[in-house]
């Protein structure tokens, strides 16, 4: 059976097991399950540490797992990327009290606290900066600098209302961006069945989430307005109605745009304009 590590809490967990859901695997019904067996799909779910599943799968232990990219490049676990999921964002950057640093290469000689520690050093000797130090703390880091344990702290930023809000600024670009990924171990063997049906799986719910059906009817002389504006993704499907002069189409089209679309199709001429959406997709 193929071994899938599923992070067990966090902002990575509820969304990961809803995606595996609409792809139409087993998911635990209670928190406190740690494995669960689908052998319908030839899978087999632990549910673990979101910080511990880059290393899991790196070792080999397990076949592929669901994490942040955050967290596999502060393992430095030998996993892999194979596949970005859209949830999850996260932007890491340094931040500081006003004046302390403007650029990267101003953090030498600081010191520096966080919880992405392996993230942290890793960039730092990127881009050769030296810092006094990096502490390490499991959260609130912005503690550490009221309490005079670090000069600048190194996390997640969402809005930056909360570093507003502790009369804290960003300092220099961003450390890296996040989000949900697959990963597998690194260097190994071509992906199998099942480690590709289950990568065809997820991305077909990608799809399905990025897009929506719209059908709606039109003249015959406006078809060629109508697909210009919605041509599908090989070619909208246009079949005739009872109507003389009429034809229905049907077209996948991006989940953020049916309204807007719906204005210039209605400008165009069309009529019943409706969308469906799409709860699976290959393409």
């Amino acid at each position: 059976m193929l071994r899938i590590a599923i992070p067990n809490k966090g902002s990575l967990s509820a969304p990961a097991s809803e995606m595996l859901r609409e792809a139409g695997y087993r998911q635990r019904s209670e928190a406190k399950e740690l494995v669960v067996a689908d052998p319908e799909n030839g899978v087999e779910f632990f549910f673990l540490r979101p910080r511990d599943i880059a290393v899991y799968v790196g070792s080999g232990k397990l076949d592929i797992g669901i994490t942040g990219r955050d967290l596999l490049w502060d393992s430095r676990a030998a996993a892999d990327e194979v596949l970005t999921l859209g949830f999850a964002p996260a932007s890491f950057h340094f931040a500081g009290a006003p004046g302390i640093a403007e650029t990267m290469h101003d953090l030498t000689g600081k010191t520096i606290a966080t919880s992405f520690v392996g993230l942290v050093e890793k960039h730092l000797a990127e881009h050769g900066v030296v810092a006094a130090g990096i502490v390490h703390l499991d959260g609130a880091v912005e503690t550490s600098l009221r309490l005079g344990v670090a000069d600048v702290i190194a996390d997640v930023v969402e809005t930056g209302t909360t570093l507003r809000n502790l009369g804290l600024t960003i300092i220099g670009n961003p450390i890296m961006e996040s989000e949900a990924i697959v990963i597998r171990p690194a260097g190994a063997r071509p992906a199998q069945e099942a480690e590709q049906r289950f990568l065809r799986r997820l991305e077909s719910v990608l799809v399905a989430r990025r897009y929506v059906l719209m059908d709606y009817d039109i003249p015959v002389e406006s078809v060629e307005q109508a697909i210009a504006l919605t041509p599908g993704l090989e070619s909208p499907t246009v079949s005739p109605l009872h109507r003389e002069g009429w034809v229905a189409v049907r077209a996948m089209v991006p989940a953020d745009q049916p309204q807007a679309l719906m204005d210039k199709l209605e400008a165009v001429g069309a009529r019943a304009i409706l969308t469906t959406r799409i709860h699976a997709c290959r393409v």
